[in-house]
């Protein structure tokens, strides 16, 4: 005859259970906890997604009006139509980045608490669409002169909001990668740059991305922090 060992729910001894006894699962706080991560994981994916979207479309809008990238133009029509897989790819690139960063941080067992509030946040978002604007409108002697100066401010950017080595290391990477992806778009005819000096892109390119990494990073690093501070609470209350 099986006896099964119970723990009693309510924080109660140890005791066997006997045949005729259904064994009784600690499921309230831990189940929960584990239900509220899911849905707050798939919440700060969609936000990620929709920011990312959002900011695709303002930008790829900027970058089309001032001619530095070309569409074929049937697919020009308007910031909606114009090369419709660019926002939800973008989109899914911001998720991707934003829910990566957090992970980073606690497989690192470092969370990143450097200027861990909104204001910071949005004013990061703020520089990076600037630098997204001086890459088109302002004017250099040549492309040297503004690949230097957006490398600057997007190490500028990477240290006033940021400072990790585990957010540089992964800008980097990221950057390097999307900028190998997109010569291979441009490459095949997908799109084009007008000017190109860089192996058929632009050479501020992967500035324009690491800027953008460490923009999303942050982004996901104040979410998670919501998360994480809404998990304690929970727990406690339990």
């Amino acid at each position: 005859m099986s006896l099964t060992l119970t723990a009693m729910s309510d924080g109660g001894p140890l005791r066997w259970a006997g045949p005729g006894e259904t064994r009784r699962h600690s499921q309230g706080p831990y189940m929960s906890v584990i239900s509220n991560r899911t849905t707050n994981l798939l919440i700060r994916g969609a936000t990620l997604f929709s920011v990312g979207v959002f900011l695709s479309l303002v930008l790829n809008l900027l970058q089309v009006q001032r001619n530095v990238t070309l569409f074929p133009p049937d697919v020009i029509s308007s910031i909606f139509s114009s090369a419709w897989w660019v926002p939800p790819c973008c989109g899914t690139a911001a998720a991707l980045i934003g829910l990566l960063y957090p992970c980073i941080d606690g497989c690192l067992g470092r969370p990143h608490k450097f200027k861990r509030e909104w204001s910071s946040v949005m004013r990061c978002v703020a520089v990076f669409v600037g630098i997204n604007h001086a890459s088109a409108k302002v004017d250099f002697a040549n492309n040297v002169q503004l690949s230097l100066t957006l490398a600057a401010l997007s190490i500028g950017l990477w240290w006033t909001f940021d400072r990790s080595h585990s957010g540089f290391a992964l800008g980097v990477t990221i950057a390097m990668l999307a900028t190998l992806a997109t010569q291979l778009l441009v490459y095949n005819g997908v799109f084009q740059y007008t000017s190109p000096d860089f192996l058929y892109v632009r050479s501020w390119l992967p500035c324009i991305f690491f800027a953008g990494v460490i923009t999303m990073g942050n982004i996901g690093r104040q979410l998670a922090l919501y998360e994480y501070k809404f998990v304690q609470e929970k727990l406690h209350q339990d």
